[in-house]
């Protein structure tokens, strides 16, 4: 008799009768020995977390990382328990580490930031397309089956099927659909183009530049237009090369300010 109600307190074979160190913790003090008997429980526990863990393979997260993450919870869950609620210790343990390997999930594994609550709507969603599907290739069936079998909305749904696609995020080394000549998916993304920028940054200046005086004028000219060094422009209008770099710096930060004072009013 006290065997089948052991089989009925525990129902799994993973689940170790340790309601007396349970009871020996709580009436211990912190140290070195109430260390070691958790630790003792937590070992005990540990083929009921690995099985859980098994629950959540075949997600895209190697198993082993899957079991350390429910170790973790399992920690977690023995620390809180209280045994004068009266509860069984699985029937608090087992929520705390799936707990734990949802949030790791949720965390972790999706690809791009989704709503807790849209991430539901997901499994919802998966969970009831699973179970209408007929066929390997009969994955998502009608949207409005799909919403009668979750109780969900139609709106709900589409929800739910636009983040099954933001789990995993598409790599931009992935080939192109339809190609064969090996483009990826960042051949087909553009960049910016500095000659915009250069073009605008012409046309900002323009105004500025013919008011200034004829040397500066022509200084600037010979500097950015013609390329020539400030050796070359100092030989070619007879005065010192200390000189022209002076007044390129000097033009320059006058027209720059300028600019500046016509974008701030624009």
């Amino acid at each position: 008799m006290a065997h089948v109600q052991a089989r009925r307190r525990h129902p799994h074979h993973d689940a170790p009768d340790t309601s007396a160190q349970f009871r020996r913790l709580a009436g211990m003090p912190e140290g070195a020995g109430r260390n070691a008997l958790r630790q003792e429980v937590v070992r005990a526990w540990m083929p009921m977390a690995a099985r859980l863990a098994r629950r959540f393979r075949n997600r895209g997260e190697a198993l082993e990382d899957l079991e350390q993450v429910a170790h973790l919870g399992l920690v977690k869950a023995v620390g809180r328990y209280d045994p004068e609620r009266g509860h069984a210790f699985e029937s608090f343990a087992v929520p705390t580490i799936v707990g734990e390997l949802k949030r790791h999930f949720r965390d972790h594994m999706w690809g791009v930031h989704v709503p807790r609550r849209v991430q539901d709507l997901r499994n919802r969603v998966r969970s009831a397309s699973m179970a209408l599907a007929t066929t390997a290739d009969d994955r998502f069936p009608p949207t409005a089956d799909i919403a009668e079998t979750a109780g969900l909305t139609e709106d709900e749904v589409r929800t739910g099927l636009e983040a099954l696609g933001s789990y995993t995020t598409l790599s931009l080394d992935a080939d192109l659909t339809g190609t064969e000549d090996g483009f990826s998916l960042a051949d087909a993304l553009g960049s910016a183009e500095p000659g915009f920028d250069q073009a605008v940054d012409r046309e900002a200046v323009r105004p500025h530049l013919s008011r200034l005086p004829e040397r500066e004028r022509e200084i600037l000219y010979l500097r950015f237009f013609r390329d020539m060094t400030q050796r070359s422009i100092a030989g070619h209008l007879g005065i010192s090369q200390m000189y022209v770099s002076r007044l390129i710096s000097r033009t320059c930060e006058r027209v720059q300010e300028r600019v500046e004072v016509d974008r701030i009013a624009a």
